[in-house]
């Protein structure tokens, strides 16, 4: 369950269940918790809450936790995009949070078994050069330059990327401050060589506090799969994501450390940056062979 350190609900007795749900994401808020996550928080609680239809907070049961979650096993949620590992996630997430708020409520006095974390499949999906040289000669303006030339050379996030302003970068240092999208702490990331020529010609039009991306998230996912069509790749392929794996993948074959890695994608664990090793494992083992077997003949390899 999520651990929140928030003060008491104010209400406890014959409290309407909508108003405890503001007070308790108010709290959230004041505690640090991002925007995001803030938000995150009141889509799962307020579908919890609809679908049990109860109107006050001492109506609330246990097993109404129970019930929503097993319909939502099987139905999966109204937003989700139908695919089954997105689906099992947002279960997951969701289901801690309603638990949060069950709990700050006093609901949950004895703990339910605990949820499952969902399996992550092996991440297969990167953009080959020719499919990026293809990309950006398919841009037709700026813009698509941009968006692709910034995810590729710096890993960020879809939400992250949307949120940077003109104040956010630095191009005598060729940085660029991060808002973490998920955690709601800043990082530092680098300008690579093709973002720099873009945004040279770029910011000068933009105000101090525009924002570089003026899209929606649905506006930029619209905007790669139609990239994707005129540049002929493969349009299941080109996602937001895929160019932050892309990023990954290619910082480790050119020497990039894991430590660096995980700081620049913003990771709290590692071990979330160790899943892009398996996608170098073929240039590891021609970085290996060349190192142990450059100076051997073929019959001294074999013996």
């Amino acid at each position: 369950m999520t651990k929140l350190n928030l003060p008491p609900p104010s209400c406890r007795e014959n409290c309407d269940v909508n108003l405890a749900l503001e007070e308790f994401l108010a709290n959230l808020e004041a505690s640090g918790a991002s925007q995001s996550t803030v938000k995150a928080h009141r889509y799962a609680i307020k579908d919890f809450i609809e679908y049990v239809g109860k109107n006050y907070v001492n109506e609330l049961t246990p097993q109404d936790f129970t019930s929503w979650r097993i319909k939502r096993l099987k139905e999966g949620f109204k937003y989700s995009k139908g695919d089954r590992e997105s689906s099992s996630w947002t279960l997951y997430y969701y289901s801690l949070y309603v638990r949060s708020f069950l709990a700050w409520l006093g609901v949950l006095k004895d703990p339910l078994p605990s949820v499952s974390k969902p399996r992550r499949r092996r991440l297969h999906t990167t953009l080959t050069r020719d499919e990026i040289k293809k990309l950006v000669s398919a841009s037709r303006d700026i813009i698509d330059i941009l968006i692709v030339s910034l995810l590729l050379e710096t890993g960020l996030r879809a939400r992250e990327a949307l949120s940077l302003k003109k104040s956010d970068i630095d191009l005598n240092k060729r940085e660029i401050r991060v808002l973490n999208a998920k955690f709601g702490e800043s990082r530092i990331v680098f300008v690579g060589p093709l973002t720099y020529e873009v945004l040279s010609r770029y910011l000068p039009l933009l105000r101090d506090d525009d924002r570089v991306l003026q899209l929606s998230y649905t506006g930029l996912y619209k905007r790669l799969k139609s990239l994707a069509r005129r540049a002929g790749v493969d349009v299941r392929k080109v996602r937001p994501h895929v160019f932050r794996h892309t990023f990954a993948t290619d910082s480790i074959r050119r020497g990039i450390t894991l430590p660096a890695l995980q700081l620049l994608l913003g990771h709290k664990d590692i071990k979330t940056t160790q899943i892009y090793l398996h996608l170098a494992v073929e240039d590891i083992k021609n970085m290996y062979f060349k190192v142990f077997y450059s100076n051997q003949t073929p019959q001294e390899s074999t013996t």
